[in-house]
């Protein structure tokens, strides 16, 4: 049975991207607040940083479980006591009474987030086929690209009017909101005769799908190229502000720039993306290849505009080549569309993580570091420069 893809329906447009502003949303949106949590609970803005760890961790690994549950029970199910959770775990949050109180909040919430990031991808897979994703992921990009550039500073108007648990108020009443929409205007879209074998916790089942080369490929320049975003969002910040010596609002002045031009990307380049899939990947990672190099030429000189323009340069590159990975990794599994996402989404979030912490402990500056992970993607390019690109990543799908 194949799966035919979907003409655009503006309901299912919306919901999808409510479901995947949660994860995002849950992280920037309290940046403005750690000096405050740090001295409110008597710790250090590092250990402040943790409550980011610990959300991306639980994002990445319970979204193994939340996978197969959308492939068992369907998406609306999972994705709906996924809100339910990342509600929950948000009012925990608020009326947290010490800091190991919001780090096990903050865990929670990122259970529940794990849930809509998994089904709004599950989501896109079932409704527009293999073709048609990668298209659909790069709109969700740029739909994901105003988060880091409104959340700070809604977040840090409610930490200066209402203190720094507003923050998670907020969060709150959006997923009650979500919820809502979810539960009236959501209809389930798990294909007739999607399957499911296994007990939940056999993490067995993901071996047939990462041994896969197609999707092992794909999903490995997702995770490359988001560990690379991750390195730029949580140190760029401080070598503008700290190291450079520059203002809130000099950082919110690149910030903003970078996520406009991400957000006019992800519109504009589906279109191109839909024409040639290979071709569009190639293009994304060589330009993401360039701006590392770029990066690296520019590292001697310590100025805003000299670490922002290999990025925003890279944006474009992101924009190109997670919609074409993303979803070419999961075009061989229409009846396993919760699992596949599922494992693409935790190698995404969880083993980004990972590489960047590992790769922390080199001890390299924020520039350098940047460049590092963005050069990582070199032997990939490599084989994608090679004949074997039209088996990784065909040109055109044939499910």
């Amino acid at each position: 049975m194949q799966t035919q893809p979907a003409k655009p329906n503006m309901t299912l447009l919306l919901i999808l991207a409510l479901l995947v502003i949660f994860c995002p949303m849950a992280i920037d949106i309290y940046l403005p607040a750690f000096p405050t949590i740090a001295e409110q609970f008597a710790v250090t803005e590092q250990q402040v940083q943790q409550t980011v760890a610990i959300f991306m961790l639980t994002v990445g690994l319970g979204q193994l479980i939340a996978g197969p549950l959308a492939d068992r029970f369907g998406r609306k199910p999972v994705a709906v006591v996924g809100i339910s959770l990342y509600a929950s775990s948000a009012l925990l949050a608020y009326y947290s009474p010490s800091f190991e109180i919001l780090l096990i909040a903050r865990a929670f919430q990122g259970f529940g987030a794990c849930a809509t990031f998994v089904v709004a991808f599950a989501i896109v897979r079932d409704k527009y086929g293999s073709e048609r994703s990668g298209q659909m992921i790069t709109y969700l990009n740029g739909i994901v690209c105003f988060i880091p550039a409104m959340a700070p500073i809604l977040g840090a108007w409610l930490t200066v009017q209402f203190g720094w648990r507003m923050n998670f108020m907020f969060l709150t009443a959006f997923a009650i909101l979500g919820l809502i929409v979810t539960l009236f205007f959501f209809r389930e879209t798990r294909p007739a005769d999607s399957y499911y074998q296994g007990h939940i916790l056999d993490l067995r089942r993901f071996t047939p799908i990462i041994k896969t080369p197609v999707f092992l490929f794909n999903s490995l320049i997702c995770m490359v190229s988001m560990s690379a975003i991750l390195v730029y969002v949580t140190l760029a910040p401080g070598w503008l502000i700290t190291h450079l010596g520059g203002t809130v609002a000099d950082f919110t002045f690149w910030f903003t720039l970078n996520a406009v031009i991400s957000i006019v990307a992800s519109f504009i380049l589906p279109t191109y993306i839909k024409r040639n899939s290979q071709r569009a990947l190639r293009v994304g990672v060589s330009v993401l290849v360039f701006s590392g190099i770029l990066m690296l030429a520019l590292s001697g000189i310590e100025t805003a505009f000299a670490l922002m323009l290999p990025i925003l340069i890279a944006a474009l590159g992101f924009a190109l080549s997670l919609g074409s990975a993303a979803g070419m990794s999961l075009s061989s599994f229409p009846k396993q569309a919760g699992t596949a996402s599922a494992l693409l989404g935790a190698m995404q979030m969880s083993g980004a993580s990972i590489l960047v912490v590992l790769t922390q402990y080199l001890g390299l500056s924020t520039p350098w570091l940047i460049a590092f992970h963005l050069l990582l993607l070199v032997p990939l390019w490599l084989i994608l420069m090679s004949k074997k690109a039209h088996t990784l990543h065909p040109a055109k799908s044939t499910q």
